[in-house]
């Protein structure tokens, strides 16, 4: 109960009531007590006076025993009171109330002292005779100047205390009633006091649980409310300042999410704390698995781990070309170590430069490939002059047969160059295509029935199978007929005698797929992948005659036509060669 503030403040006021009006009641019952005394004595004063000028003529003479005693009770029956006389010696000479002869010597009582001292002596004490307790007021009794006695009268305080005991009771019934009022006042006071704490504290409460639009309106216009008002500034600051942290958490997230290079933090522990698409992709890994785990463990490379370890050792680490695994992607490697963030954390940066090592790779065939299929025509050209020069022109016969062959040469040339312009220009989109509705065997015909007779002397038999409900595709004739013609010639050449061609069409979803399938040589697998590169030739002693740049023409203008272009080949069991054109819409 006192963990509420509420009850602190009311039980705090309630008890403080109470503790003041006890206290008023204890002082005024003392008050009274000691108002009632004081009346006591005064009027006990004035009844000894009375008793002591009664006993001035008695005195006169020589009074006995029983004259004080009657004296004594006389006056005690008037004054109703106890009168006691009492001698300068202490002896008891008139009693009122009891035997005089059975009373002890009164000359050492506080009240018979005090009166021989000052002239009038007072106590409060228990009587036993009386079995009660009395106020006993002794004055000196004279006669002609001549102390003779003295005189007391004693009263019970039954009535005192009776009358004391009423005005506590009275005093302590309006306190209880005044204790009550001020208590139901001090939960009232204590409720609208612990009111607004409370409702702050429940808006608190749903901030703290993530609900940052939780807002109070103030109440009061006390401490309560500028309180209120400041908390109400506060959310509004915090909230700011999450939502751009949100925002700026959720660019870094876009960028970690699509950036092309790999990003892997590691913690002070040596644990992976971030590891972005890019980098799970390079490293095989995925998310759930490396979070949390050994940045060894994740990514089991030596170099990597060399390269992690010396950034945390604070050495100076350079930026590292590294092959993940036998057949993984070739990185580029740069560690950063993150102090600021965390002492020992570092920053794994990987680029992928797999691309920019094929590119390479390409070139240098490219350059290889090039060097190659010019340097055969250029040494035999190299030869056929030199014969010539060297006394070959005069035998004629032998002189036109060197012209031939070096005409021969210089077209093959000629064809290579002419190619590579071509494959240039449709590379860089500087030749057009002209798009339209076209029948599928306007492109497929053509081509194959000029190739027709030199699968006819090569003992190749050519097949179309081609639906006659075949739709439209969108194409530029002449340009798929290079296609065509491109695979088909390839076909005759790799297929052996006694060996079939086959061409063929299907309708699809949005495009019509066009095949070109032989039962010839066939393509190895390790060449397969590699065959629509420039130059690349599967066997160069069987293809010899060709400059190796027609499947990559071929790929460039299907890709012209937003199609696409593969083949399926096994070795010893022959290749299919397929391409896809978008079907035309139909009007």
């Amino acid at each position: 109960m006192f963990k509420s503030i509420r009850w602190r403040i009311a039980v705090s006021y309630i008890v403080l009531i109470l503790l003041a009006m006890f206290a008023l009641a204890a002082y005024a019952s003392a008050v009274v007590r000691s108002a009632h005394l004081a009346d006591l004595q005064v009027e006990l004063a004035k009844q000894a006076r009375l008793v002591e000028e009664a006993l001035e003529e008695p005195l006169a003479g020589a009074p006995t025993g029983q004259d004080i005693d009657a004296l004594a009770k006389h006056y005690a029956a008037l004054l109703d009171a106890r009168v006691t006389i009492i001698g300068v010696d202490g002896i008891v000479l008139g009693e009122s109330h009891e035997d005089r002869r059975q009373m002890d010597n009164h000359l050492l009582r506080p009240e018979v002292q005090q009166a021989f001292a000052e002239g009038q002596g007072s106590s409060i004490r228990y009587s036993n005779t009386l079995r009660a307790s009395l106020m006993y007021l002794a004055i000196p009794a004279r006669f002609d100047g001549q102390l003779v006695g003295v005189v007391r009268v004693a009263l019970p305080l039954d009535q005192i205390e009776v009358n004391v005991a009423r005005l506590r009771l009275t005093i302590l019934g309006a306190a209880a009633v005044a204790a009550v009022a001020a208590a139901l006042l001090a939960i009232y006071i204590a409720e609208r006091t612990a009111r607004p704490v409370r409702l702050l504290t429940q808006v608190v409460e749903r901030v703290a649980d993530g609900d940052l639009t939780a807002r109070l309106l103030p109440i009061t216009q006390d401490e309560v409310g500028t309180l209120t008002q400041a908390f109400n500034r506060m959310a509004d600051r915090l909230r700011g300042m999450v939502d751009s942290l949100a925002d700026e958490r959720s660019r870094l997230a876009a960028v970690l999410e699509h950036m092309a290079d790999g990003v892997v933090i590691a913690d002070g522990d040596g644990c992976v704390r971030l590891i972005n698409p890019a980098a799970r992709r390079m490293l095989e890994t995925g998310e759930r698995p490396a979070l949390g785990q050994p940045f060894a463990q994740v990514v089991r490379h030596y170099r990597l781990i060399e390269l992690w370890q010396q950034c945390r050792a604070g050495e100076e680490v350079p930026v590292e070309l590294v092959e993940v695994g036998r057949s993984g992607p070739f990185v580029q490697a740069i560690v950063t170590p993150l102090q600021d963030a965390e002492p020992g954390s570092c920053l794994l940066i990987l680029q992928d430069l797999t691309r920019v090592r094929q590119l390479e790779t390409v070139r240098r065939d490219f350059i290889s490939n090039v060097s190659h299929e010019l340097r055969t025509p250029l040494a035999s050209l190299k030869a056929l002059v030199d014969t010539l020069r060297d006394g070959g022109l005069e035998d004629a016969p032998a002189a036109r047969r060197f012209l031939d062959r070096m005409e021969s040469e210089v077209d093959a040339l000629a064809q290579m160059v002419q190619e590579l312009l071509e494959l240039s220009r449709i590379e860089s989109g500087q030749v057009p295509f002209h798009l339209a509705p076209t029948s599928i065997f306007d492109v497929v015909l053509p081509p194959v029935e000029r190739l027709r007779p030199q699968a006819e002397r090569a003992g190749v038999e050519i097949r179309i199978e081609i639906p006659a409900s075949m739709p439209r595709v969108l194409a530029d004739r002449e340009r798929v007929q290079q296609v065509v013609t491109n695979l088909v010639h390839n076909a005759i050449k790799f297929t052996p005698s006694g060996g079939s061609i086959q061409v063929s069409a299907e309708q699809r979803e949005d495009d019509v797929l066009i095949a070109v399938r032989d039962t010839g040589v066939g393509i190895s697998v390790a060449d397969l992948p590699r065959i629509f590169e420039r130059f690349y030739k599967a066997d160069r002693a069987r293809a010899g005659g060709g400059t190796g740049l027609g499947l990559s023409i071929a790929k460039h203008i299907v890709q012209g036509h937003g199609g696409r272009i593969w083949a399926e080949s096994a070795e010893g069991q022959g290749s299919t060669f397929y391409f896809t054109l978008p079907a035309a819409a139909e009007t």
